[in-house]
């Protein structure tokens, strides 16, 4: 094989595809990139067995093959060579020859037969979203996406589809994030699926600040994600999802507005005292508008008083405070609601003008409860 390229045009595409190369493996292909050009386009693809990345762009190919190079290896050479074209030949025996103005490489490549194949998503079901829309989504979930291993299904965030929109939910068992947004148009009727947390984690990256179509595709096992010229392959997760709906408070009797920027500074402030070792809830009080949050640990005792709108009657709830940062740093919105029942009930997290995202965030009890 052999081709020719930008430089950057094909750093970028190695890394794009790195994500999804494995970092050990008893499979030494699987520790490298798939490079296939024919035509005049070159692609490169990364498959751990669970997550599989292939990207294409141009290239000007002499002559069509395709083998398999370590990713480190590659992605180490790219990155300190000149920005200029690359030139890209291989043998029968794998051997690269590699040069890029003055540089020069001479490198071994694997057979592309020892390389798995990428699994192939059938298109029974698929939606169409923004490329923004779907990388905002994604941030405003993610987050709360578990690490618990012992419920796999909650590793990963639920998308459903169905003529109201499209809604992302992600659970912990300690909070909930959900985002909605509407559709033009669904292909195939509604459906819903759970994507893993780690591969979301890579179709945000690869998803840029733009009005380009992303097309998600479900299939009987994997997921199929189409961002432009890369496709993101990744296995469903199985199990049974939280029922959600049921998991949201109704009635809330108090509600408080409350300026996010002022609220996350208070909360910061306070949460000083609080680290990995000396964990403490922050104990929040509720007052006629104003919030007193305090933490007390053995690094010291921290307390501030935020301003907020409404009456929080004197309710004093606890919060992990990592977990009620989160929720008012992803919520990108100024002003907020919270809105409470009591203080062992989840408080329930809303933009104020309206908006597409819900946050649940479960209170702390304290040591005297």
């Amino acid at each position: 094989m052999k081709f020719s390229c930008e430089k950057l045009l094909l750093q970028n595409a190695v890394n794009t595809a790195s994500r999804a190369v494995a970092a050990k493996s008893s499979i030494p292909a699987l520790e490298g990139l798939l490079l296939t050009c024919g035509g005049e386009s070159l692609t490169v693809s990364g498959y751990n067995m669970q997550t599989g990345i292939r990207t294409k762009f141009t290239a000007e190919v002499e002559e069509s093959g395709e083998l398999v190079v370590n990713a480190r290896l590659i992605g180490e050479i790219l990155r300190r060579l000149p920005d200029d074209v690359v030139t890209f030949t291989a043998n029968d025996k794998f051997l690269i020859h590699l040069t890029c103005g003055d540089a020069d490489f001479d490198i071994m490549g694997l057979s592309a037969a020892d390389f798995p194949e990428l699994p192939e998503v059938e298109e029974k079901y698929a939606v169409q979203i923004a490329e923004k829309t779907l990388k905002s989504m994604i941030q405003q979930t993610s987050f709360a996406v578990s690490t618990n291993e012992a419920r796999p299904v909650h590793m990963g965030s639920l998308f459903e589809v169905s003529a109201e929109g499209l809604t992302v939910v992600s659970v912990d068992g300690f909070r909930l994030a959900l985002r909605k947004e509407a559709l033009e148009k669904i292909e195939g009727g509604a459906f819903s699926f759970v994507a893993p947390g780690t591969a979301l984690n890579e179709v945000e990256r690869i998803c840029e600040e733009i009005d380009e179509v992303v097309t998600i595709t479900l299939g009987q096992r994997h997921i199929l994600f189409e961002v432009g010229e890369t496709e993101l392959i990744c296995r469903r997760l199985e199990g049974e999802f939280l029922d959600y709906k049921n998991a949201i408070p109704r009635r809330n009797p108090i509600n408080l507005v409350l300026d996010t920027k002022l609220m996350l500074q208070s909360l910061e402030r306070v949460s000083v005292v609080i680290s990995e070792k000396l964990k403490s809830p922050v104990r929040c009080q509720f007052g006629e508008d104003k919030v007193t949050m305090s933490a007390k640990t053995a690094n010291g005792d921290a307390k501030d008083v935020c301003r907020i709108a409404g009456d929080g009657q004197g309710l004093e709830i606890g919060f992990n405070n990592r977990y009620l940062l989160d929720a008012l740093r992803y919520s990108r919105c100024d002003k907020l609601v919270f809105e409470v029942s009591g203080p062992l009930s989840p408080v329930k997290v809303l933009p104020k003008d309206g908006g597409d995202f819900l946050f649940l965030v479960l209170p702390v009890r304290f040591k005297n409860d």
